[in-house]
């Protein structure tokens, strides 16, 4: 049944990639980093891409300081086995990880709280973490910590906020950035990943940025995200884009 709509250069005239058709610096925003994962456990795979959270800590705590409209999260990946909490991760890796016999799940960690702390470098401070700025994770998707309503706890301190846009850092780029990523997007935000600010344990970083940057983020440099915030970053006004009544980010 021929019902394809006609571009040239891709099989039945579709095209052969999709890619955001915004840019930052489009319109204001109110604009939120969001570091996943950033742990002290994972500090062997973040060496390469620490310099660069670096830069985007700093850089989003000064524009914090001159905006209402920026602010930061940190989460931390805290499952341990046992830990009383079932979800789809705990029978995607099984009840005991991948080695029943010698159990090594990556649904888990095992070294213990501080492990468990963000990365020192890029750590919050007593104040942010008072303010409600670092959470413990229990998926990979950063919005599904959930309060007694059932409400997402991210996405309820991003709507305070008035966030409409998200800039994700950290790891693991084929897990838990891609899966907040389109969490994102299917809440309404504009989505952005620091290219070079995640990593991964796996071979899938590049497979992982391509589809991330053709369906729901638009992937940036650190370089250039540094940029956009230092100089063309403007504060926009709450509601403008992004509403708060409802679970897909609807204008009110």
């Amino acid at each position: 049944m021929d019902n394809y709509k006609k571009t040239p250069g891709g099989p039945h005239g579709q095209p052969l990639s999709f890619w955001s058709a915004w840019n930052l610096a489009d319109r204001p925003r109110r604009i939120a980093l969001l570091l996943d994962d950033c742990q002290e456990e994972y500090r062997p795979y973040a060496g390469g891409i620490l310099p660069n959270l670096i830069k985007l800590v700093d850089t989003f705590r000064g524009a914090k300081s001159a905006s209402d409209g920026v602010c930061i999260m940190w989460s931390a990946w805290t499952r341990t086995f046992d830990d009383g909490i079932s979800n789809a991760m705990d029978r995607w890796y099984g009840p005991k990880g991948l080695r029943p016999e010698d159990p090594e799940n990556a649904v888990y960690i095992f070294t213990g709280e501080p492990g468990m702390m963000p990365l020192s470098e890029i750590a919050p401070t007593e104040q942010e973490v008072s303010d409600g700025w670092f959470y413990h994770g229990k998926h990979l998707d950063m919005f599904w910590n959930f309060d007694e309503k059932g409400n997402s706890y991210l996405d309820e301190k991003l709507k305070a906020a008035g966030i409409d846009t998200i800039v994700i850092a950290g790891l693991w780029t084929d897990e838990c950035i891609l899966s907040t990523a389109y969490a994102g997007s299917s809440r309404g935000y504009d989505v952005v990943i620091a290219g070079d600010a995640v990593a991964t344990a796996t071979q899938n970083q590049e497979i992982a940025l391509k589809v991330a940057g053709g369906t729901v983020a638009n992937v940036q440099s650190t370089e250039d995200l540094v940029s956009y915030m230092k100089n063309d970053f403007v504060t926009g006004e709450p509601g403008a884009v992004k509403g708060t009544r409802h679970p897909d980010g609807r204008k009110d």
